[in-house]
């Protein structure tokens, strides 16, 4: 399977966009298809073996409508130049219309208000109320105006179809039409009985409130994707490259892998890369949401767009491009933008069937007006309001809006969001499982505890450790690496090893220098029926203490202990404790023995602990807890956390952490810091919230406008909805839905604590 992201041009309204989708997925070896009419973007997944990229877009063409391929770079940078003229064109186009529509329908009101109040006003000309003049007022508005309207309708009946311009077109045109025959033919309908009443300035007011609504809207439209323009505009433009031993400034589309670049304090880091020399604080809140800035010394990576704090360093390039850790940013928020959250298929279910079934109460309406009052100035009224008041727009844009400005927010604030789905299962967690090593703790154990069954005696001490950190320097395990570091602090030398196996969950062992080392749980140590009993007091107190005992035999003998402890991330107390203020169940999942497990527990808080959890048992844990009917959240940042994330309803994966359990995760929080946890929670419930605001404003805007519309209150009130009052709502209410998704923009995460 491949993805492919295009760029939509022509639609109008959700009904476009349901059309397309429709027209997309009837391609045979079309997967899947989502069109996203807030951000105008369709996202395909097909196999290339039976379709192609000119067999999709010639089914979006043959639907009506127009597109581009965005390849990865334009994707990730974001709007091409030829496509913010056409943009900005496109509302400069609108703008005029708006302008022209709004000085020709004011002087037809003018002109109609005699015959709308029915008084005598003799402040205006007599020849302003002249049919035949409105006539010719109001062509350019019904023609060139609405000529969008007119456009769209036919491409819609050329494939059967019908969207929101098929409404507007048939609205306005009954009006305009009707209103010319009464002009051309007023005996006629007087014969008839009728007035010969015309209704130029209705067809003439109702383009022009809809044109300046999808103007208002496509403005307010262009402020959700505020958080991607952020996003790339944080890149720097230039980088102080030393090539050849000289320094020189170039664009960083010219760096190149393995260059070296020169940052001094205050100058934006380019392009991502490791320090080689110097060392300094960065400011990565920008990407990372962390106020605090980050100590970097050679070894340690920077992020290109970061700002360099105090010192000046040399750094060795490793990422440019696409590639880079903002690049991947942006496009994770923009494939994010672009996903379907599970309820907005409702709206889609709606809107698939909603323009028919409006026509068809349009038609009734006119129908029975006409019959039961006898009176066409009734029935075209009411079949008019019908047709305006209709538009499915609002529905189409209550869920996409919300979704572009939540995903934005939460990559403002180190939180990146996979999908839309992601976003909207994230509000009804109930159990969230953290990973203890790497995540609760800050993932870098140290050894604080070493004995030996014999002592320290002829340097047995040294001897039994540089024999464990031999074997452990093989092993990527956090544990074993502390072992290596502890030893290297003593000034240990090391040696090779050989036949080095590792036992998931268990420990690892080597032959060295002749001698089987065997280090891991003490349950490995049962399970090889080597006796344990000499150290085994020793072992309770480092265990209550919340250190982690390892074990080291030597060809099948007990010889040592070591204790091991992993500090406690600084925000991992506040951040427990706030997810439980948020009446959220937390469970901590951890390889450690009981004891040592329990241990850590209690100081954060934390009551529920699984413990002695082999890597491959992570999921089956998840699933236990699914099975108990909870929607289970797991955090963790290592390989072995990658099963249980993809199990968990919604996996988090720690930024810091591995590619793999990030490739698997659903929630990315960049910065290690489980506050992330919390915001991202808030965020997904802030979204929700204001994504029911929008289909509750959307729903009952439609529900109650078109029984109103008909001209239900008519009976009750003698009052009939004017159809240019229900253009003026129709305008309002897609432009209000955007508006309200906007204020999303001021969530700010609560401390909960």
């Amino acid at each position: 399977m491949e993805t492919l992201t295009l760029k939509l041009r022509g639609m109008s309204c959700a009904s476009c966009a349901k059309s397309i989708e429709r027209a997309i997925r009837e391609v045979p070896g079309v997967v899947e298809s989502n069109v996203n009419f807030g951000i105008e973007q369709a996202t395909i997944s097909y196999n290339p073996k039976q379709t192609n990229l000119e067999k999709i877009q010639a089914a979006i063409t043959n639907a009506g409508y127009s597109s581009d391929s965005l390849q990865d770079e334009e994707f990730i940078s974001g709007e091409k130049d030829a496509e913010k003229d056409a943009r900005l064109n496109q509302l400069r186009h609108l703008q005029r219309k708006v302008l022209v529509g709004t000085v020709i329908s004011i002087v037809l009101v003018i002109g109609s208000l005699p015959a709308m109040t029915g008084l005598n006003l003799p402040w205006i000309p007599t020849w302003l109320h002249n049919p035949w003049l409105q006539l010719v007022l109001t062509a350019p508005v019904q023609f060139w105006c609405g000529k969008s309207f007119y456009q769209a309708t036919w491409k819609a009946l050329k494939r059967h179809a019908a969207t929101m311009d098929t409404l507007i077109a048939l609205g306005t045109s009954a009006a305009y039409f009707y209103s010319v025959f009464a002009t051309v033919f007023p005996g006629f309908l007087t014969n008839q009985g009728l007035a010969p009443d015309v209704y130029y300035e209705t067809a003439a007011i109702v383009i022009t409130l809809i044109l300046l609504g999808k103007l208002l809207e496509n403005r307010a439209k262009g402020q959700t994707s505020e958080a991607i323009r952020k996003l790339i505009g944080l890149q720097a433009r230039d980088a102080r490259v030393i090539r050849n031993g000289k320094e020189m400034d170039i664009p960083i589309q010219q760096v190149r892998l393995g260059d070296i670049v020169l940052v001094r304090p205050g100058e934006k880091i380019p392009v991502d890369g490791e320090v080689i020399a110097g060392d300094s604080t960065v400011d990565e809140a920008m990407v990372t949401g962390e106020s605090v800035p980050v100590k970097k010394q050679p070894g340690d990576e920077v992020i290109g767009a970061t700002i360099n704090k105090t010192g000046s360093f040399k750094f060795r390039v490793t990422r440019v491009g696409k590639d880079t850790f903002l690049a991947q940013i942006v496009k994770l928020v923009q494939q994010a933008q672009g996903s379907k959250a599970p309820i907005q298929k409702l709206a889609d279910k709606v809107t698939g069937w909603f323009v028919p079934a409006v026509i068809a109460i349009a038609i009734a309406t006119f129908v029975i007006w006409f019959n039961i009052m006898g009176n066409v100035t009734l029935a075209l009224t009411t079949t008019v309001g019908v047709l305006i008041i209709a538009c499915p727009c609002a529905l189409g844009l209550a869920t996409p809006t919300s979704v572009m400005v939540g995903t934005g927010k939460g990559a403002e604030n180190g939180i990146l969001i996979k999908g839309a789905d992601s976003l909207e299962l994230a509000h009804k967690i109930q159990t969230i499982v953290l990973d203890k090593t790497g995540t609760l703790t800050e993932g870098k154990p140290t050894v604080r505890d070493f004995v030996t069954v014999n002592g320290t005696a002829n340097r047995n001490e040294l001897k039994l450790l540089r024999l464990a950190a031999s074997v452990e320097r093989n092993s990527e395990h956090p544990l074993a690496e502390a072992v290596v570091r502890y030893a290297k602090a003593q000034e240990v030398s090391l040696t090779e090893v050989e036949k080095f196996q590792a036992i998931a969950g268990s420990g690892v062992q080597a032959i060295v220098a002749d001698r089987l080392v065997q280090i891991g749980t003490g349950r490995w140590m049962s399970e090889l029926a080597i006796d344990t009993s000499a150290l085994e007091a020793r072992k309770a107190d480092l265990e209550f203490a919340g250190k982690t005992a390892v074990w080291i035999a030597v060809d099948g003998e007990m010889h040592g202990l070591m204790g091991i402890a992993d500090a406690l991330k600084p925000s991992s107390v506040e951040a427990v404790r706030a997810l439980q203020k948020l009446r959220l169940e937390v469970v901590m999942l951890t390889g450690d023995n009981r004891p040592t497990a329990e241990a850590i527990a209690r100081e954060v808080g934390i009551t529920r602990v699984f413990a002695e959890v082999r890597p491959e048992q992570k999921a089956a844990q998840v699933q236990a807890l699914q099975a108990e009917g909870k929607i289970v959240a797991m955090v963790g940042d290592g390989i072995n956390d990658a099963p249980a994330l993809a199990q968990a309803d919604v996996g988090i994966a720690i930024g810091t952490g591995t590619d793999v359990a990030i490739a698997a995760s659903d929630i990315t929080l960049i910065s290690g810091n489980l506050q992330g946890i919390v915001t991202a929670i808030q965020l997904s419930r802030a979204t929700m919230q204001n994504i029911r605001q929008n289909l509750f404003f959307a729903f009952i805007y439609n529900v109650a406008g078109i029984p109103i519309a008909a001209g239900i209150l008519f009976p009750l009130f003698g009052w009939l909805l004017s159809p240019i009052i229900a253009g003026g709502a129709m305008a309002f209410s897609s432009v209000s839905v955007v508006t309200n998704a906007l204020r999303l923009r001021s969530f700010r995460p609560k401390s909960g604590f």
